[in-house]
């Protein structure tokens, strides 16, 4: 199973991960990026989404319908 991790980096941006969990255990971990403004993170984790979904072939989940801006 993989999901994206975000955390607060010692500068104070935020990272992005896509963390991929066999059992209760973390095998792997794809550092994506950081950034300070919330446009550059909303670019990483539309990045994230990216790499989860071209390893299984189509996406995980249509968030498409949510994420409109009104």
């Amino acid at each position: 199973m993989a999901y994206i991790r975000k955390f607060k980096t010692t500068s104070g941006a935020t990272g992005v991960q896509v963390c991929y969990k066999e059992g209760n255990q973390v095998v792997k971990t794809v550092h994506v990026g950081s950034s300070a403004s919330e446009k550059g993170l909303e670019k990483l984790i539309r990045k994230a989404r990216g790499i989860i979904d071209s390893e299984k072939g189509r996406p995980m989940f249509n968030l498409d319908k949510f994420n409109a801006k009104k």
